[in-house]
Formats: structure tokens, C-alpha cells, sequence
């Protein structure tokens, strides 16, 4: 898998900080991009995420992982172990 995950965050959220730090671990050793959207930046995603974040989006998973979630439940994810 190459395609990036799409953390969704917002700023001053504790808990997008907490998250971001718990994928960091979950990816160290592989190869696979992140890329941050702040949610603030577009109402759509506000609406849609605004109390649910952080969360992680990948195409090639059919659901998305929301917080709460652990660097294990994120490869499980990853790996198509929580569908």
C-alpha cells in the first residue's frame, strides 16, 4: 500500500496531536505517506467530522478509523483486521 492516509484534525485538538503521535508509531518502518487536512479549512469536512476527530482515512480501506484508536488498532486497520 502506497497510496497516503488522510489524517483529518483540527488545530489546539489534543487529541489530533495524540493521534497523529500514535500513527506515527503505528507507520515507523513503512512506507506510506500522511497527509494532514485540517478540517477547519473546509465547511464540508467540519460538518462531517467536527466531533469525531481524529481520523484516519486510507483508499484502500473501506471504512475509516475515528479516535479513539492505538497504534495496534491502526495497523489492524491497515491490515484489514477491523472491517
Amino acid at each position: 500500500m502506497t497510496d497516503a492516509i488522510t489524517l483529518y484534525t483540527k488545530a489546539g485538538c489534543h487529541l489530533c496531536e495524540d493521534g497523529e503521535w500514535m500513527l506515527e508509531v503505528a507507520l515507523r518502518g513503512r512506507s506510506i505517506p500522511v497527509r494532514k487536512v485540517d478540517i477547519t479549512a473546509d465547511p464540508a469536512l467540519s460538518k462531517r467530522y467536527s466531533l469525531r476527530v481524529p481520523v484516519l482515512r486510507h483508499p484502500a480501506r473501506p471504512t475509516e478509523l475515528a479516535w479513539p484508536f492505538t497504534p495496534e488498532s491502526i495497523l489492524d486497520w491497515l491490515d484489514g483486521a477491523t472491517d
